[in-house]
């Protein structure tokens, strides 16, 4: 059965003058700002004192007091905060990865950013103490503007790319990697899977809408992504199940089909292999998850 819970491409439009994006709510956002979505631009999150769920690529939990997030480039997530508290600020910044050109990121002291910006693609989440070093600049980037809001925003990749106090939100899961010169076009397949993955994607079809042959689209994949576009298909299907097992009450049967398998033990396979664990466990798992968040 189709749904409409697909993530999103959304459009970001920096204020005139300015690269960076950043944005201050002292109050719940709208649920229209909480769609599962994806956009090509990287995603800076810290929350200072709030609650709310961190859905990013395959990965769920909760979070009760504050976070700090780093999102790379088309991984699909949900807005964040359920309930900001006394004094509680989200704040987010999002800048495109084309800020930092090949350039500059292949300058010796860059090497730490261009690693860390590497790591992002699979979600970054920092722990306490790079919160408390970290959060207090990304509230102030609000307040510059021009060049000093982009030394700033260098000050704080700079910071966060020492850090060690970090895990990885989806270490064996999700990332989808592009090389700069090919951005537009592996947007355009990247956004045509997420409206079409419900369904059976013929090669043809998606070598059609990028103008190529299809053995000239395979090898183009291939060599951009390092997966294959069977792989991708996959990976975008068992993350849109992620979603529904945690967010549905749907049977893993039923949400397997809804997801685009057409075959049950297929699913079973694919989803073990992207997320470590079968389907069942997955939900299990999500459920303590909720369950411990209202305790």
């Amino acid at each position: 059965m189709p749904t409409t819970n697909k993530p999103i491409l959304e459009k970001l439009s920096p204020n005139f003058g300015s690269s960076i994006l950043v944005r201050q709510h002292t109050k719940k956002r709208a649920a229209k700002f909480k769609k599962w979505h994806f956009h090509p631009e990287i995603e800076l999150v810290y929350v200072n004192k709030g609650k709310g769920k961190r859905h990013i690529g395959n990965h769920l939990s909760y979070f009760n007091n504050s976070q700090l997030i780093l999102i790379g480039a088309n991984l699909p997530h949900n807005g964040f905060t359920d309930r900001l508290t006394a004094k509680g600020i989200e704040t987010i910044v999002q800048f495109s990865p084309d800020l930092l050109t090949e350039k500059m990121l292949g300058l010796p002291e860059m090497n730490g950013i261009k690693l860390l910006l590497e790591r992002a693609k699979k979600g970054l989440l920092f722990k306490p103490e790079t919160k408390m070093l970290v959060g207090p600049r990304i509230e102030k980037l609000a307040q510059t503007e021009g060049i000093n809001r982009f030394a700033k925003l260098l000050r704080i990749l700079d910071l966060l790319s020492k850090a060690e106090d970090y895990a990885l939100l989806n270490a064996d899961g999700y990332a989808f990697e592009a090389q700069k010169q090919d951005s537009d076009k592996i947007d355009s397949i990247y956004k045509y899977v997420n409206k079409y993955f419900q369904e059976h994607i013929a090669l043809e079809d998606i070598a059609n809408n990028v103008s190529m042959t299809v053995p000239a689209f395979c090898r183009y994949f291939k060599k951009v992504t390092g997966k294959t576009f069977t792989q991708l298909v996959n990976e975008v299907r068992i993350v849109h199940a992620t979603k529904l097992l945690s967010e549905s009450k749907s049977s893993i049967t039923d949400i397997c089909f809804e997801c685009g398998f057409n075959n049950f033990s297929h699913f079973n396979k694919q989803f073990k292999e992207f997320t470590g664990k079968s389907a069942s466990n997955y939900r299990k798992e999500i459920k303590l998850i909720i369950q411990a968040s209202l305790d």
